[in-house]
């Protein structure tokens, strides 16, 4: 599943092209996608300008004029194409192998076609009301976004001095924190030199106040997230970026995936272990 770097990457790479334009014409070719695509998605969608192109968590959010917003989720394989079947050019790439998994495409104002690709169909596209987005149920509980100034040591804190669950599965409950998946919490986790086993509670003392593993765990998250941002994010499946390249940040990881090797300090060696029916990689030795 795509987490927050991917969805990034999707996002700067779909803005030049989006943004500002118009969208002329949509095809939906396949209506059923995670939830069906609603029957009036064209008509309220064709003939309106892409005012904003955003991110909420894992979702892609596009602003349009009409004052309804376009709430996109790549799923598990879904991927966005930027190109001009005719004319070779900075966003043009071959078709798709798999253009049969094509399954909804924009055709806008500025020539650009952009193309929602999904073999699985576990992507969604739905159309919110601005003034209902607060409370749409695909974003009302969502937690803070981790890249946010708002977000920091006091404000994780404050979310898990109650959670009797361990720091992994805390930070994987997108109530407490938006955006973050099995790679990027373990990445976080081995660069904060905190257990993924701990228990969340033990980043606050027993009024809620953040102690030194709050704040170095902020610190970690951060950092983790923007180096993937910049490389792209992770392609181990199915992640492509919007130009059909492939992100770099898996030939970066420090403990994901590394099950049986030493660690980069050296201090000990990676090891797998499973909770909540997740895969966690992580370093005995340096993680306490």
């Amino acid at each position: 599943m795509p987490e927050l770097p991917e969805v990034e990457t999707v996002r700067r790479g779909l803005a030049p092209a989006m943004e500002g334009a118009r969208i002329d014409k949509v095809e939906v070719r396949h209506r059923g996608l995670r939830w069906p695509i609603a029957k009036d998605f064209e008509k309220r969608i064709e003939g309106q300008t892409v005012e904003g192109l955003g991110r909420r968590a894992k979702y892609l959010t596009a602003d349009l004029s009409s004052g309804d917003v376009l709430v996109m989720h790549l799923g598990m394989s879904g991927s966005f194409r930027v190109g001009h079947e005719s004319r070779p050019g900075v966003y043009y790439h071959e078709k798709s192998k798999s253009a049969a998994h094509d399954h909804v495409v924009f055709h806008l104002s500025n020539g650009e076609i952009v193309t929602f690709n999904d073999p699985r169909r576990f992507g969604s596209m739905k159309l919110v009301p601005r003034a209902k987005l607060e409370s749409e149920p695909l974003l009302k509980s969502i937690g803070p976004e981790p890249l946010g100034n708002e977000f920091d040591a006091a404000m994780l804190a404050a979310a898990c001095q109650a959670k009797k669950t361990s720091l992994k599965a805390a930070l994987l409950d997108q109530r407490v924190v938006a955006g973050l998946g099995n790679i990027y919490v373990c990445e976080a986790l081995y660069r904060a030199h905190l257990s993924p086993k701990r228990l969340a509670s033990t980043i606050a003392d027993r009024h809620g106040r953040p102690n030194e593993r709050a704040i170095a765990l902020v610190v970690a998250i951060k950092a983790v997230l923007n180096d993937a941002i910049k490389a792209g994010g992770s392609s181990l499946r199915d992640h492509r970026r919007a130009d059909g390249s492939l992100g770099d940040f898996q030939h970066n990881f420090l403990v994901y995936d590394r099950e049986g090797q030493k660690c980069p300090d050296g201090k000990g060696t990676v090891k797998r272990i499973v909770q909540n029916g997740r895969s966690t990689f992580y370093c005995p030795s340096c993680q306490k």
